[in-house]
């Protein structure tokens, strides 16, 4: 099985999803580290990655996804994919992936990313992300104020594992 994890920036993917992973034992990879140097760059400058920016970056997230189904390894990725048209690319095989929306108000997140240090993602795209977001609704949908642990628990429950 295929979990991913999304959300805007803020919303906790890395380590709820790397904190998910180890409870269950699946390998994790967080979709951030494979982003382009050139992505990387623009977004540290503040610059808004724009769908040309993002559709390399989300083929090489759905061969990840193809490749760990065709190994029947299970997987948790974390990655913003902010658009339907996102998600529906990501989506390999429906049957054996889930969709879990990390949701926050806008306070938490900007609060969380005012607190974070040494990362390419400046809170001042908080807004962009936001307004680019399109929320799923076919996701687990996951409050994520409360502590991780909290949150992998009820992401468990919610896959029923």
């Amino acid at each position: 099985m295929i979990v991913i994890v999304m959300g805007v920036s803020g919303a906790g993917k890395t380590t709820v999803g790397r904190a998910l992973g180890k409870s269950l034992g699946w390998r994790f990879v967080d979709a951030d580290d494979l982003h382009p140097k050139a992505n990387v760059v623009k977004m540290a400058a503040g610059v808004p990655l724009t769908d040309e920016d993002r559709w390399p970056w989300l083929q090489v997230l759905r061969e990840v996804v193809a490749e760990a189904l065709e190994r029947g390894e299970d997987l948790v990725l974390v990655c913003s994919a902010l658009k339907s048209s996102y998600r529906a690319l990501l989506e390999v095989d429906p049957s054996r992936m889930r969709w879990v929306y990390l949701d926050a108000p806008r306070e938490v997140l900007a609060r969380r990313l005012s607190q974070r240090h040494g990362h390419f993602m400046p809170p001042s795209l908080l807004d962009s992300q936001l307004a680019t977001l399109e929320v799923p609704e076919d996701a687990l949908r996951v409050d994520v104020s409360p502590p991780p642990d909290v949150v992998v628990k009820r992401i468990r429950e919610g896959l029923g594992r």
